[in-house]
């Protein structure tokens, strides 16, 4: 196995530079920390460009093997890996994957019947990961996210979402348009959660072929969706709370649509 003790390697500095969203979309490829995570990824049949283990990692041959890694993986100088590790207390193993990209209608081909989430202007990774988490098992089938997204593939998207980033396929589109325009166009009733609806959400069908918007965590859904979204629902409330937080109302939603198909 190949070993790493200089910060002028060529693999330290593209994982190194790989902290920048700008070399994640560069090179289509992303960070990913800890066995479990690798372990699942392999799992789902993403590409791994390389494994890193840290020098005093127990059995770095027997699990690179195992893990069918043995030609792509490399030892690295404790100090050197801890300084691409994203994690306070890392397992001393990282590796590189590669992004899957999607065209439309493989998306949608992917999708069939069931439900998507369409990501307005998301900025917080915890909320983005822990809503395609939530999608994954809610049984949604893929995830749409709108230009002005938090990065998908930021490490902090990456652990929150605990693996359900290689399972549900991600398709990036520009404009609210675009994206209204392709669900109807594949047989999707977009739903947008807003105050003034006056159904509330577990009036509505959510079984399938629903796109559920889910918006900024500020500003919360753009107008443009609103206005020609297929059915606006809201979540009833009490005492003095309007709002919820995005994550958690993603999770009700999501979940009225697996609980009615019980």
């Amino acid at each position: 196995m190949k070993e790493i003790y200089s910060s002028d390697n060529k693999i330290y500095k593209h994982v190194k530079a790989l902290e920048t969203r700008k070399h994640r979309d560069k090179t289509a490829s992303y960070i990913i920390e800890g066995t479990n995570l690798i372990e699942e990824a392999i799992k789902n049949d993403v590409m791994l460009e390389y494994a890193i283990f840290r020098e005093d990692y127990p059995n770095a041959e027997t699990i690179s093997s195992s893990l069918k890694l043995k030609n792509n993986a490399v030892k690295m100088q404790g100090g050197l890996f801890n300084i691409l590790s994203q994690t306070e207390n890392g397992q001393g193993v990282l590796a590189v994957a590669l992004k899957r990209s999607y065209g439309t209608d493989e998306f949608f081909r992917i999708i069939g019947d069931k439900n998507i989430v369409i990501l307005d202007k998301l900025q917080d990774p915890g909320n983005i990961g822990t809503i395609i988490r939530t999608a994954d098992a809610a049984g949604y089938g893929g995830v749409i996210a709108l230009k002005g997204t938090g990065d998908i593939y930021s490490p902090k998207v990456i652990r929150a979402a605990t693996g359900s980033v290689f399972r549900l396929p991600v398709l990036f589109l520009d404009t609210p348009q675009e994206a209204a325009g392709h669900c109807k166009k594949y047989g999707k009733s977009l739903v947008a959660s807003c105050l003034e609806a006056e159904k509330v959400y577990y009036e509505l069908d959510m079984t399938k072929d629903i796109a559920l918007i889910i918006g900024n965590e500020g500003n919360g859904i753009c107008k443009e969706l609103i206005n020609i979204s297929d059915f606006k629902v809201k979540i009833p409330m009490y005492g003095n709370i309007d709002s919820l937080n995005a994550a958690v109302a993603a999770g009700i939603l999501m979940f009225e649509g697996a609980r009615k198909l019980l």
